[in-house]
């Protein structure tokens, strides 16, 4: 039976980081419901399509609109097994927005798997709940996780990292880990 799993998104959220989860969960039976604050079934919000192109940092396009499928004025924390925070712009401005600090709060204070990508870190340095916990992000995102109280994984691009029940990734070329890994928190079990 598959897990009833949040995902917390946001204006200009990474595309890949949204997108790629979001289907890959859903693909081996888990519900994920999709929810950004101020909008309900049936909206959008923008992506952006990050790059790394050769850069002192990531390029940033327009991506795709991604259609959320469930409101967040109706989200339960508690209805939900596991939280997803994907990257992109999107978790600087949702940590200021009423009622999404509390919500991330509630997966980490009851021990539910949370899976956070790349400037997904920005959301839970800003809820206070990875003080103590091996952490990844995109390194512009390291001072924040580290001054969090949370000891910083300087990892590969295409790598992540499980501490208890927190899955951390630096970026988007770390799908394949990362979600694994998410899957291994959760219990899922993928028949060859």
């Amino acid at each position: 039976m598959g897990k009833k799993l949040l995902l917390l998104a946001g204006d200009y959220v990474e595309d890949y980081e949204i997108m790629v989860p979001f289907q890959a969960l859903l693909a081996v039976g888990h519900r994920v419901d999709a929810v950004c604050p101020g909008k309900k079934a049936g909206d959008f919000v923008f992506t952006a399509i990050h790059d790394f192109e050769g850069a002192q940092t990531y390029s940033e396009k327009p991506g795709h609109r991604f259609v959320l499928n469930a409101s967040f004025d109706a989200v339960r924390a508690a209805d939900y097994d596991g939280l997803v925070i994907p990257g992109g712009r999107a978790p600087e401005y949702l940590r200021t927005v009423p009622g999404v600090l509390p919500l991330v709060q509630h997966f980490a204070q009851a021990g539910k798997p949370i899976a956070a990508i790349c400037h997904g870190a920005q959301l839970l340095a800003a809820a206070g709940v990875i003080r103590g916990k091996k952490v990844s992000a995109y390194p512009a995102c390291a001072a924040e996780v580290e001054l969090a109280g949370a000891s910083y994984a300087s990892i590969p691009v295409d790598q992540a990292v499980t501490d208890g029940q927190l899955v951390t990734a630096p970026a988007w070329p770390a799908h394949p880990a990362w979600i694994a890994q998410f899957l291994a928190v959760l219990g899922t079990r993928i028949s060859h």
